[in-house]
């Protein structure tokens, strides 16, 4: 199964038998709003705080995908997801309430590929039967904890990107029908040395052109293979700097092959700035969007590359440098 050095081949193929996606009143007003299961109207969701707010969005992408699944709580073995939010409290508390065996995962805007590669691996291994991988964020929490709060009204640079307020989950299965995940490259973390928190596409962007090449190389296959190779949250700045990358590597990737979740959530005229991030921008995008064209026959193979960056308050305010990691997932689905 491993295939080089941090790439898995999943011979068995486990299958995302259905995903949960739910947004927020900004996401309803974007491009995608009809691929999202649930979009509520504002941002507090009947609950006294943002992060509550949070917690809410992940039990019900959870409840939505088992629902769509047929299947009960109880069958479903592990939960593997994360946030940004302290310790990764919104998720851990939403685990709470789903009583489902639980693996927390921090790889920040990364996460959802993340756990979406190791629930493969256990699936793969008959370590589970069922399993949900999802990741999240909320956009007035994170702006909290990272940046301002929303009421201080503090001006932001072009660099900067919208925290997309949203959860998406995959309901992984050994068996069954629908998309098959069919490899995983694991990233590596890479730090460009870069240390501004408002430019996190620039941070993100080697970290991506490096797991895709390596991916490329230790499965041995051209871009070609795949008709769509997507990033997490690069946004403008981020994706023309990796096109660049590639471009000087000499990788012959198309510009049209090559998208990004964080440029095609929300339309032109909302206040995105560079374009959309957080853990919810890849798995909102992925598990609703991206996976309904698939299922409608619009492409048959993607590789999905989410990007984070590894930093935190405490990091910024010790001066710390901006460290990346992306992991990157194939999808397949139909000629099989």
């Amino acid at each position: 199964m491993l295939t080089g050095h941090r790439t898995w081949v999943f011979d068995q193929k486990p299958v995302i038998i259905s995903t949960g996606t739910v947004g927020g009143p900004f996401e309803a007003e974007g491009l995608l709003a009809d691929d999202f299961d649930l979009l509520h109207s504002d941002l507090w969701l009947n609950q006294d705080s943002y992060e509550k707010a949070h917690k809410v969005l992940i039990e019900e992408a959870s409840t939505k995908a088992i629902e769509k699944a047929g299947l009960q709580k109880d069958q479903i073995q592990f939960f593997l997801g994360g946030d940004l939010i302290n310790q990764i409290t919104p998720t851990s508390f939403a685990c709470r309430t789903l009583g489902t065996p639980y693996l927390g995962l921090f790889g920040a805007c990364s996460t959802s590929m993340e756990g979406l590669a190791l629930g493969a691996y256990l699936v793969n291994t008959k370590g589970a039967d069922y399993l949900l991988t999802g990741a999240s964020s909320h956009n007035t929490a994170v702006e909290k904890q990272f940046r301002y709060p929303t009421e201080y009204g503090g001006q932001k640079p072009p660099t900067a990107q919208w925290t997309v307020t949203g959860a998406g989950v995959a309901l992984l299965s050994s068996s069954g029908e629908g998309p098959r995940v069919t490899s995983a490259t694991i990233g590596r973390v890479i730090d460009m040395g870069l240390t501004d928190p408002f430019n996190m596409g620039g941070a993100m962007a080697p970290a991506a052109v490096d797991t895709i090449e390596t991916h490329l190389r230790e499965r041995n296959i051209d871009p070609s293979y795949y008709d769509l190779i997507v990033t997490g949250d690069l946004g403008k700045i981020g994706h023309k700097a990796s096109l660049e990358l590639f471009k000087k590597h000499g990788t012959p990737i198309r510009e049209e092959q090559y998208k990004d979740c964080g440029l095609m959530i929300y339309r032109e005229g909302q206040p995105v700035l560079s374009g959309a991030s957080g853990p919810g921008c890849s798995a909102t995008v992925v598990y609703g969007h991206l996976l309904n064209r698939m299922k409608k026959g619009d492409f048959k193979r993607m590789l999905v590359v989410a990007t984070g960056a590894l930093l935190s308050p405490l990091s910024f305010q010790q001066s710390e440098t901006i460290p990346c990691i992306a992991h990157a997932v194939s999808i397949e689905y139909g000629g099989e």
